[in-house]
């Protein structure tokens, strides 16, 4: 498996892992939606909420093309910076996840700034009583402020790659898809699951350990990167050139 999809397949990971934050963030959110849902036909309420979570998805597919893209734009020496703020805010998550440190609420809450200038619009599509209404909906509660969206934002931020960028996050979101989607219906259960404090540390050591994989793997490619830098050849050239001087 290239190194490419195996990022696809992490990304998609971290969206099953953070199924219980999803419940806690977006659940209610969805369970609200619902009600404000003019239909009575099944059907119809899965149709809509297919809609929104497609909008969702969109939302976070633009936001990591648009941060993978600014990384792209940094200059070498400051790619090892962002894939550091990347494993940082994997590491954040996972420490969240084991209520062993809460920072990473205070990221939440510099993100309301933003959400309260885009909420707005998304009031303006109530009531759902069309699937493209859904998707408008879903657009803008994307970017809700979240802990867990902005840590999978961070990987996205290390693939210095604007179309990279946007599918890991894309990955992401289908990966939060089981949690929300089912969450209505078995929305008791599932958060009775997940606050089972053995499955929570379970998936916060998984946030721990690739965040900690993609920290050394920055720096250790940056090293090894500068080791191999075509300055150091021309030192090395420049003294065997003396050496041959020398000898004549």
């Amino acid at each position: 498996m290239s190194d490419i999809w195996l990022n696809f397949a992490a990304a998609f990971g971290l969206g099953l892992a953070g199924a219980g934050h999803c419940l806690g963030m977006c659940g209610g959110v969805v369970a609200a939606l619902s009600f404000a849902t003019p239909v009575d036909s099944q059907a119809a309420r899965w149709k809509l909420n297919l809609g929104y979570n497609l909008g969702r998805v969109a939302s976070y597919s633009v936001m990591g093309g648009f941060v993978a893209t600014l990384a792209d734009l940094l200059p070498t020496a400051g790619l090892p910076l962002a894939r550091t703020l990347a494993g940082l805010l994997l590491i954040a998550m996972g420490l969240y996840l084991a209520n062993w440190w809460r920072g990473l609420l205070w990221l939440e809450r510099g993100g309301q700034w933003l959400w309260r200038r885009l909420k707005p619009l998304g009031d303006r599509c109530l009531p759902l009583d069309s699937f493209p209404k859904a998707v408008g909906v879903g657009m803008v509660w994307g970017w809700l402020p979240c802990g867990l969206v902005y840590a999978a934002l961070g990987f996205a931020l290390a693939q210095a790659n604007g179309l990279h960028g946007a599918l890991v996050m894309t990955a992401f979101g289908l990966g939060t898809l089981p949690a929300l989607i089912v969450g209505g219906l078995l929305a008791s259960r599932l958060k009775s699951l997940l606050a089972n404090r053995r499955i929570r540390t379970l998936f916060a050591v998984a946030y721990l350990l690739f965040g900690a994989w993609i920290l050394i793997g920055a720096w250790y490619h940056h090293i090894a990167h500068q080791s191999h830098s075509p300055e150091d050849h021309s030192q090395h050239f420049d003294i065997d050139l003396d050496s041959v001087h020398q000898h004549h």
